[in-house]
């Protein structure tokens, strides 16, 4: 237990002081290994798990996600998603927020990135909203929060690295989003709403178009709509595996680019060096993390967490709920990826042993990042809108996001109440 905490200690301290995460979580993970096992055994440690990794099939997927969710970018189709669930949602009070986070949760699941959709919808969505006079701290709370709908809508990075971290089917991840992602969508919507109740000036209502329009709207989408049917149709009708599923998915975004003439040589190269780099740079912190994982198993800190739960009495439900404290508290100090690395190997150990099914549980914990992507002060959603928005107070921003905050935690509160919100997907597929 000792050497765990220490070790602990010693990743917070690596990383404050500006050694990235993941050497922060190698040199902690080796040195503590060594301190317990000796210096060659964790060298043997370290180079196993790298080499396992490395030859892991399921690792494959990460690259491809990526790779498609560039060449999404450079097809440029963020304006047309926009367009078209403004030309639905627009009349309604906060309309155009309503369109933002629709638009958000559409282009989330042909991204896979909570930070790429914060980004490309703060540029697509904020002119309108500010020409119409809506206040930035509903247009920014909307665009910041509707970010997060990437990290739980398929296919969702994290996703696929709690996947790989706990050995959890990741197609049965996918599959089980299915019904927490259209609830997350429809509690942030319906935040919008109650906003908008509260303080009608915040957002105007759109003009109404008419129904033959807004079907025309939706044929600069259906390219996009297609390819998200084909891939994620595959993947839950089991005519692909996860993998597949990916590969798939990166062809069909290249051909949709291609077909847009929105991708040149030069920007296919681009696109191909930015995989390679953002891939390198997420399979180090996998390393890390199994790493530092490894070091902990070794502590006996998993079993010995196990051990006082059920001498504690503990139920299900309240360790559940020590977890969202958990995660509340870290997530205001820490980065999603950093924390998802952390807490992901042990809390899914623990769960599994009071015998909670893990695809929930990973649905879970991405929920609860979601969180800590918009909560102070470190909340990622947030900085990336104010780095695009200088000219806004970061204060605005957390205060627009907090509603959506809190819708967030509906969902998660349940998710707990009902565990089948997650897991009657699993029956259909």
């Amino acid at each position: 237990m000792t050497a765990a905490i220490i070790g602990f200690i010693a990743v917070f301290v690596l990383a404050f002081a500006g050694v990235p995460l993941a050497f922060a979580m190698l040199l902690a993970g080796v040195g503590g290994y060594a301190a317990v096992r000796g210096f060659d055994p964790a060298l043997h440690m370290l180079g196993q798990i790298v080499v396992d990794a490395s030859a892991n099939y399921g690792m494959s997927v990460l690259p491809m996600f990526i790779l498609m969710g560039l060449f999404v970018h450079k097809a440029d189709i963020s304006g047309e998603l926009y367009d078209a669930a403004n030309a639905w949602l627009g009349h309604l009070k906060g309309g155009l927020a309503h369109a933002t986070l629709a638009a958000c949760g559409l282009f989330a699941a042909i991204s896979g990135s909570s930070i790429a959709t914060a980004a490309t919808m703060t540029k697509v969505a904020m002119p309108p909203m500010r020409r119409l006079g809506y206040h930035d701290r509903l247009s920014t709370g909307a665009v910041a929060s509707g970010g997060v709908l990437g990290v739980l809508i398929p296919p969702s990075v994290p996703l696929v690295i709690f996947g790989l971290l706990t050995e959890t089917d990741i197609r049965q991840l996918f599959i089980a989003t299915i019904v927490p992602g259209i609830l997350l969508l429809l509690l942030f919507l319906g935040a919008v709403w109650v906003v908008m109740l509260m303080n009608p000036g915040l957002g105007p209502r759109g003009e109404k178009v008419p129904l033959k329009q807004r079907f025309v709207a939706l044929k600069g989408v259906w390219s996009t709509l297609l390819l998200f049917g084909f891939v994620m149709g595959g993947l839950y009708g089991g005519v692909f595996t996860a993998t597949e599923c990916a590969g798939m998915g990166a062809t069909g975004a290249l051909l949709i680019a291609l077909a847009r003439r929105k991708l040149s040589f030069a920007g296919l190269v681009d696109c191909l060096k930015e995989t390679a780099a953002t891939t390198a740079m997420i399979f180090a912190i996998v390393f890390g993390a199994l790493v530092f994982a490894n070091f902990i198993t070794l502590t006996g800190l998993t079993n010995q967490l196990v051990e006082w739960i059920q001498g504690s009495g503990f139920s299900v439900t309240g360790v559940l709920l020590a977890m969202v404290l958990i995660y509340l508290v870290l997530g205001a100090l820490m980065e999603a990826m950093g924390l998802l690395l952390l807490t992901a190997p042990i809390f899914t150990a623990v769960a599994v042993d009071m015998g909670v099914n893990p695809v929930w549980f990973g649905i879970f914990v991405v929920m609860m990042i979601e969180v800590g992507m918009l909560t102070p002060p470190v909340g990622m959603n947030v900085f990336t809108v104010k780095t695009l928005l200088p000219e806004v107070k970061l204060s605005t921003i957390f205060r627009g996001v907090m509603p959506f905050v809190v819708a967030n935690l509906v969902a998660v509160g349940l998710l707990i109440a009902w565990p089948d919100i997650a897991l009657v997907s699993l029956r259909w597929f």
